[in-house]
């Protein structure tokens, strides 16, 4: 026998004897105590809680406005081909002078005779009282808008990034002169296209010509500051003077917001849902998690979708650019003067946490308020409620929502119809779809909603949000 064995035999004697049923056996007898599907894409959903939501009985909500005459104030989109960049052509239908022309021939030329010029940080490009007589499209980089403050010394009035344009009025009114100076922020590309391009097209092409004459007049029809027909009215006077006759004009092609949808189709076995519901229903556990995700996903819907998301659909007049990258309470103030009776602001958690470290600097504690148990820091008294459906870019950059909500105040408002067949939540249906020849039960889980903005103003964006930023 070798040393080995006399050893484990000796091990085997140390060893005490099992005196009581183990634990792993013990088991089988035993009922375990369980939690309830567990679920980690479950979110907070403030935005869904937020929103005060409209009943839309025929499916569409048209929103009504006065009449508008103005004309194009959107971003331009560009392509790049290494270190070459290139303003697709019918993106400039974005510049007022321009919106509404279609000549696709036209519109190629005038693309291919934009240069492209690239500026340092801290170049100055243009100078506020001098003529200009061509309009740039900012392709990348951010540019500062400079002016003279109220006691002479200069003043930083806005910050332009990718897609916007200025001097766009040079390209009809050749005694344009600039009204600010613009200065690269960082080191930025952009695309010029000169008054003399345009107008030598336009001896050419009798269509440009046309239109362009057509939007040299526009500026001469009555609107207010927010482009609307005015409406004359009369004060202050005294005796029997005339007073003026008015009517309000309404817009003759209002837009309307169709209810968007989100389904899928739950499948349960049918030995599933008969023999395995102690002590939870196999089936309403099934639909309950369905339905969680389809309420994410309507409100991931409500800030991205291209037709009716918030991000999407701001007006760009309404969209603004942080001054140093980081979410300052500079900028944050400039988001709410834009509006009046601000309800919320909507922001990722990293785009709050931002926010924090820009007032750690300053030594500045927001308030918070309780709203259903939960503590929401607040700005100037508006709560910034998390989202984490806005986007953060591989730049590490985001934007901040403010906006007012409700029909009242002409805001932000949800809209979805209730009483749908089959209805378990507020336009939100289970409907069961039959069961197959394998024994397979199908539930049809719908649920319908879309948002409006009923006027612009009601909606603002801080866009290009640094969230990475530590210093």
């Amino acid at each position: 026998m070798s040393v080995g064995s006399v050893g484990d035999e000796v091990r085997a004697e140390q060893q005490a004897p099992q005196q009581s049923l183990g634990t792993a056996a013990a088991r089988n007898l035993a009922t375990t105590t369980k939690s309830a599907p567990q679920m980690q894409e479950i979110t907070s959903r403030w935005l869904l809680r937020a929103l005060p939501w409209v009943q839309v009985q025929g499916g569409t909500y048209r929103v009504n406005r006065r009449l508008s005459y103005s004309v194009g104030d959107g971003r331009v989109t560009f392509v790049q081909t290494g270190e070459r960049v290139a303003v697709i052509p019918a993106e400039l239908g974005e510049l007022p002078v321009l919106r509404g022309y279609e000549d696709e021939e036209a519109l190629t030329e005038l693309a291919a005779r934009c240069r492209q010029r690239e500026y340092a940080a801290g170049e100055v490009i243009a100078v506020a009282g001098e003529p200009t007589d061509r309009v740039h499209l900012l392709a990348h980089g951010r540019i500062e808008q400079i002016g003279e403050g109220p006691y002479g010394d200069e003043a930083v009035l806005g910050v332009l990034a990718d897609g916007a344009y200025f001097g766009d009025v040079a390209l009809v009114d050749p005694d344009a002169t600039w009204e600010w100076s613009a200065r690269a922020a960082t080191a930025c590309t952009v695309l010029e296209l000169t008054r003399d391009d345009v107008r030598n097209l336009a001896e050419r092409a009798g269509s440009l010509a046309a239109h362009l004459a057509t939007v040299a007049a526009l500026p001469h029809q009555r609107t207010n500051r927010y482009g609307e027909a005015e409406i004359d009215l009369s004060a202050g006077h005294v005796g029997e003077a005339v007073v003026p006759h008015t009517y309000v004009d309404y817009d003759a092609s209002p837009r309307e917001y169709e209810l968007s949808v989100a389904q899928t189709v739950l499948k349960v076995h049918s030995r599933v849902a008969d023999l395995y519901n102690q002590p939870m229903n196999q089936t309403e556990q099934q639909l309950r998690l369905t339905v969680e995700a389809l309420r994410e996903r309507q409100e991931h819907e409500l800030v991205n979708n291209k037709e009716f998301g918030l991000l999407t659909n701001c007006d760009y007049a309404q969209r603004l650019q942080p001054h140093d990258g980081a979410p300052s309470p500079d900028d944050m103030d400039e988001l709410l003067s834009r509006r009046r009776g601000s309800k919320l602001f909507l922001a990722h958690p990293r785009a709050i946490a931002a926010f924090g470290r820009e007032l750690n600097k300053r030594g500045l504690v927001p308030e918070t308020i309780d709203i259903n148990g939960n503590r929401i820091p607040t700005w100037r008294g508006v709560p910034i409620y998390p989202c984490n459906k806005i986007p953060v870019s591989e730049a590490r950059t985001t934007s901040i929502i403010c906006m007012r909500t409700g029909e009242a105040d002409q805001g932000v408002i949800g809209l979805h119809q209730t009483g749908i067949p089959d209805e378990i939540e507020p336009s939100l249906s289970v409907r069961f779809m039959g069961i197959d020849e394998q024994a397979i039960i199908s539930y049809l889980v719908t649920a319908y909603y879309s948002a409006a903005i009923l006027v612009p103003d009601a909606l603002g964006v801080l866009e290009n949000v640094e969230v990475s930023r530590w210093r």
